[in-house]
């Protein structure tokens, strides 16, 4: 679990509650209305009803999953190019089905079965644009929620000034619908530069580091197919990390 997106969104509202005193001021039922069922209808106008629904797991993906370890991933990657040298490709094949990335598990997969590289990149090319669309749509989406959220925001507070206006000669009316008014702007700015922007951001980062080490395994995986030693399988591994990681996997055997 990513503890720092979460601890980031939390500290952020418990310093602004802090900041609020009597929290039950900013508590306004007609302007959450406004501005969470209006985000949520301008979603379902934008995209397909699919996607969506699939909001919740872009979240998800952002606040629970961890990051890959790239000096794991070259360990791994090393250790089979060592036992492939030694012993052949085929020795590989009793070792794909434990691997636990689905992405390397395929690719050593196509290897394995004797595929030549050229069509071992494409397939696997293939896989890595995919993933970047995917990511996309989701960084997408919440794009497009950081954009809504404030603009529900503003027309909530046109609501409340027309109904401020058209009530002023009743003075119990005008409270209510000032509330209205600054309160819909208040939760929208928050949903956007609180929630829906950080994780975008965090998303980005992680599609990007996502993305580099799938390219990673595809360098260590076409490596092992050319019969590569297992040194120049390193270096060409190590190009993928940053240079405070580098040289801290040793070779196998």
């Amino acid at each position: 679990m990513d503890f720092a997106t979460l601890f980031g969104i939390l500290f952020s509202m418990a310093l602004i509650g802090l900041a609020l005193g009597d929290a039950g001021n900013f508590v306004n039922a007609s302007g959450m209305l406004i501005v969470l069922g209006g985000t949520f209808g301008a979603m379902l106008t934008n995209y397909p009803l699919k996607t969506v629904f699939s909001t919740g797991a872009v979240i998800r993906k952002a606040l629970l999953s961890s990051q890959p370890d790239r000096a794991q991933v070259a360990a791994q990657i090393l250790e089979f190019s060592y036992i492939a040298r030694r012993e052949g490709i085929l020795s590989l094949e009793p070792l794909v089905k434990e691997i636990a990335d689905p992405y390397l598990r395929k690719g050593m997969q196509l290897m394995v079965d004797g595929l030549e590289p050229q069509t071992i990149t494409a397939i696997m090319e293939n896989e890595i644009n995919n993933t970047e669309e995917r990511h996309e749509l989701g960084v997408d989406m919440l794009n497009s929620l950081a954009s809504y959220a404030p603009a529900l925001g503003l027309i909530g507070t046109v609501i409340g000034l027309v109904r401020m206006l058209g009530s002023m000669t009743d003075p119990s009316t005008i409270g209510p619908a000032m509330a209205i008014a600054l309160l819909t702007t208040f939760y929208g700015a928050i949903l956007a530069n609180l929630v829906f922007l950080p994780i975008c951001g965090k998303l980005k980062n992680r599609s990007k580091t996502e993305i580099q080490v799938m390219e990673m395994q595809l360098a260590g995986i076409l490596g092992i197919a050319k019969g590569e030693n297992p040194r120049v399988i390193k270096e060409m591994l190590e190009g993928f990390q940053p240079p405070r990681e580098r040289g801290q996997v040793p070779l196998p055997g």
